[in-house]
């Protein structure tokens, strides 16, 4: 059976049409094949012998790593801000002439607190011929002794810097 010369076209075009579209296919196939190499590449730079799955497992347990770090860090963080609240930082001194016929203000009285206002009141009384030195317990910005105007106000005055009166004021 033999083809007509009509038919025979027809089937020579719709073999071009169909080689053609063969080539767009083919070509954008490589245009796609180009950008994913390139992708790979630029990820798997790193990586020995171009091994991707063995990259990504070693940023993997890098990221779990640092995780891990990162808790101990702040677990540790926690732990000196604990710390910082029994430190003694909070300080204030008031100096004042303890006699009428010393000048100068020699005497002085300073407390050191923590945060709770917990610490010592430490008071000098400067006279002409000695010089006396105390110490008192401070416990809440208060004592069980008595204090002098002036070694309460160095407390009122180094209380007031801590941060827990500072929230409550």
């Amino acid at each position: 059976m033999l083809l007509s010369t009509e038919t025979t076209q027809y089937v020579a075009i719709a073999g071009a049409g169909l080689g053609f579209l063969g080539l767009a296919a083919a070509g954008a196939s490589a245009l796609r094949l180009r950008r994913l190499r390139r992708a790979y590449a630029s990820v798997a730079h790193s990586a020995e012998a171009g091994d991707l799955l063995a990259e990504v497992a070693a940023q993997q347990q890098l990221s779990s790593q640092l995780r891990d770090e990162v808790a101990r860090l702040r677990a540790d963080l926690s732990h000196a801000r604990e710390d910082l609240t029994d430190a003694i930082r909070h300080v204030a001194v008031v100096r004042y002439d303890a006699f009428d016929d010393m000048g100068g203000r020699l005497s002085f009285s300073a407390a050191l607190l923590d945060d709770s206002g917990d610490g010592v009141v430490l008071s000098s009384i400067h006279a002409r011929s000695e010089t006396r030195s105390y110490a008192k317990g401070v416990k809440g910005a208060t004592s069980a002794l008595p204090l002098s105007p002036e070694e309460e106000q160095a407390i009122s005055y180094a209380y007031r810097s801590a941060p827990s009166q500072r929230a409550k004021s």
